[in-house]
């Protein structure tokens, strides 16, 4: 039995648009993905704090308050601190093209314009994070992440957006 592939969408800061957020959430869901979505306003520490008690393989960030330079920058250096920096972090807002050259540098896998079909960012996420199957191996990067455990917070709403039977 293959596990399916887990995906975390955040909205870090102080930007109140979540509909593209809860959109992309939607179509991943539909797609057969796990997605869990920590919801508006969250800090980078919270966010990864959830990716790595999920265990996630994704994170997807939308940022459309212009902090991209600071924000993803920030989740980068928490999930290597975290010993995490091997979870993909994508993105999805209006990011110009100098920055998206500057932080894909930094590492920050793929990032998604306004606009972007969904199925381009589902297609992107299954052939860049692999099925997980009973062998525990991850698509072309070998094992999959376990990563540090964290002690559970109250303070880190996450919603889990599933197929409704």
């Amino acid at each position: 039995m293959e596990r399916k592939i887990r995906v975390l969408v955040g909205k870090p800061g102080l930007d109140g648009h979540d509909r593209g957020a809860k959109v992309v959430a939607a179509a991943l869901r539909d797609a057969g993905m796990e997605v869990i979505y920590t919801g508006l306003h969250q800090t980078c520490e919270s966010i990864v704090d959830a990716a790595i008690q999920e265990d996630v393989q994704v994170v997807g960030l939308s940022i459309l308050s212009g902090a991209h330079m600071t924000i993803l920058p920030r989740i980068l250096k928490l999930l290597k601190t975290r010993k995490a920096g091997d979870m993909i972090v994508i993105g999805g807002g209006i990011i110009p093209a100098d920055d998206a050259k500057k932080l894909e540098k930094m590492g920050v896998r793929r990032l998604f314009g306004p606009g972007t079909p969904t199925v381009e960012i589902v297609d992107w996420i299954r052939a860049n994070a692999g099925k997980v199957g009973k062998s525990g191996k991850v698509g072309k990067s070998g094992k999959v992440p376990r990563h540090q455990t964290v002690k559970k917070k109250k303070a880190t709403a996450v919603a889990r957006w599933r197929k409704k039977k």
